[in-house]
C-alpha cells in the first residue's frame, strides 16, 4: 500500500468532508486577503453550515455523535491491552504465577515488586505482588516474558485516582475464585486453545 492509499482509506466507514487547502500566503497583502476571506467570506459560513447541519441531525433525527459517559461506553477492541490481570488455573483455582520474578526483572519502569515464600508443601508461593500504575508505561514486556501466561494486559482502562497510593494495586490484579469460570483467556505462548478438549485423547479406563 502506497502513501496515497493510506491517506485516502476510510478507517471509520464515515463520510469525510474534504476541504480545499489554498497556498500559504507570503506577502502582507495576501495575509490581509486571507483574513478577510476567512472572516467575512464563504469559509466562515461554510463551517457554520457544517456545524448547524450536524446539530440539526442530532436534535431532530437523533443521530448523536457523542456518548453519555460513563453510562455509555464504546466497545474496546479485543487487542486492547490496559491494566494488568493475574490469571488463575481453571482446574484448581490457584494462581498461575510461579514466582520466577522474570516480570520484575524485565520491567524497564521498575514498577513491579514481588515477594515470595515457601508454603507448607515446600513450593514457592507469591506472598506479595504489586504494580505501580503511576510508573507503568504499559510496554507489555512482563506479559511477553511470563512463562506461565500468568500476567496479561486486560481491557480495563479506567484507573484514575486522586491519591497516588491507589495506583499500587495488589488484590484487584488477581482473578476472584467466584469469577474464575468467566475468565477470558488471551492468545499467546501457553494459552489454552479453543479446541483443547477435542485434542485431548481420552483414557481407555474410566476412573
Amino acid at each position: 500500500m502506497n502513501i496515497d492509499k493510506t491517506n485516502d482509506r476510510n478507517i471509520g466507514n464515515s463520510e469525510y468532508i474534504h476541504i480545499a487547502i489554498d497556498d500559504y500566503p507570503t506577502t502582507p497583502m495576501q495575509h490581509f486577503k486571507q483574513v478577510v476571506k476567512r472572516g467575512f467570506g464563504t469559509e466562515l459560513f461554510g463551517g457554520l453550515k457544517i456545524t448547524f447541519g450536524i446539530m440539526l441531525k442530532a436534535l431532530f433525527k437523533r443521530q448523536m455523535h457523542t456518548l453519555k459517559y460513563p453510562q455509555e461506553k464504546l466497545p474496546v477492541s479485543s487487542r486492547y491491552r490496559a491494566v494488568h490481570k493475574i490469571l488463575g488455573l481453571l482446574e484448581s483455582g490457584e494462581n498461575r504465577c510461579i514466582g520466577c520474578g522474570l516480570c520484575e526483572k524485565i520491567c524497564i519502569a521498575n514498577c513491579i515488586k514481588m515477594d515470595t515464600k515457601i508454603d507448607k508443601n515446600h513450593r514457592k508461593e507469591v506472598s506479595e505482588y504489586s504494580i505501580n500504575l503511576g510508573r507503568c508505561i504499559f510496554c507489555g514486556y512482563c506479559a511477553e516474558v511470563c512463562p506461565e501466561l500468568a500476567i496479561v494486559h486486560g481491557g480495563r482502562y479506567e484507573n484514575v485516582s486522586e491519591q497516588r497510593e491507589h495506583f499500587v494495586i495488589k488484590d484487584d490484579l488477581l482473578t476472584p475464585l467466584d469469577k474464575l469460570s468467566t475468565q477470558v483467556e488471551y492468545d499467546g505462548f501457553g494459552a489454552v486453545s479453543p479446541d483443547a478438549d477435542d485434542k485431548i485423547e481420552k483414557t481407555p479406563l474410566s476412573y
